[in-house]
């Protein structure tokens, strides 16, 4: 009995353990905001949600991932590391755009950070991105902002440092193309070419890796307008 005792306490801290992670991935799933979802013929819903928080700046797909959430932007980068987008606690924080790009996306390197969790919540499947078969077959997504989708074509997978001056930087322009292309290609886990345009914006999905305190695995892809809407339109 006197064993069974010294043991109970240890076996409900467990339990709670697993619970604890249970609800967490549970306050993060993709699933909460779909009804808020902007679609192609209204974005009523979308709008909704924005009066609930005027920093919600739009939303953020990856075609066959579980990856469907939207995205604010704060005054600064840690605001939402641990806030949900209803401006509650949460440990699964929300997806947020770097506070020194722009919200209209007319910078060069756009970078936005989530979570890396548990059961594909968050940016939970970004690791997945390192085996080739994967990265090869999820390559599509879609980014909404200014009250229109445009299209993403992810091609590059790699890991970095969360220091790394190149890949974290926006105030890269275009100027540095060339030279931020050759640097994504010399370090990719994976990439696929592509024809790269004079005039090009980017998108860099940064979420933590397990194995280093500042290590990030990074997808990166390029954005494109949709129904024919020329790339440099964002451009002065």
């Amino acid at each position: 009995m006197l064993i069974v005792l010294c043991f109970l306490p240890i076996l409900c801290y467990g339990i709670y353990v697993l619970w604890d992670s249970q609800h967490i991935n549970q306050q993060a799933d993709a699933s909460l905001y779909e009804t808020y979802r902007p679609t192609e013929k209204t974005d009523l819903s979308f709008e909704e949600l924005k009066k609930h928080n005027p920093e919600i700046l739009g939303w953020l797909t990856i075609k066959d991932t579980n990856i469907d959430y939207p995205f604010v932007q704060a005054e600064n980068n840690s605001k939402y590391v641990n806030m949900d987008i209803w401006g509650n606690f949460s440990l699964s924080g929300s997806i947020f755009l770097d506070c020194r790009n722009k919200k209209d996306f007319s910078d060069f390197n756009h970078i936005v950070y989530g979570h890396h969790m548990a059961k594909g919540v968050m940016f939970g499947e970004i690791q997945y991105y390192e085996e080739a078969t994967y990265f090869e077959k999820h390559l599509e997504g879609s980014l909404y902002y200014e009250n229109a989708w445009h299209d993403v074509e992810f091609f590059a997978f790699l890991h970095a440092d969360a220091y790394d001056a190149t890949v974290f930087d926006p105030a890269l322009n275009q100027d540095n193309m060339q030279d931020y292309l050759d640097y994504i290609r010399k370090n990719a886990i994976n990439y696929r070419e592509l024809s790269f345009q004079s005039k090009e914006r980017f998108i860099t999905l940064s979420t933590c890796t397990s194995d280093s305190t500042n290590g990030r695995h990074l997808l990166i892809g390029r954005i494109l307008n949709r129904k024919g809407m020329d790339i440099t339109d964002n451009y002065e």
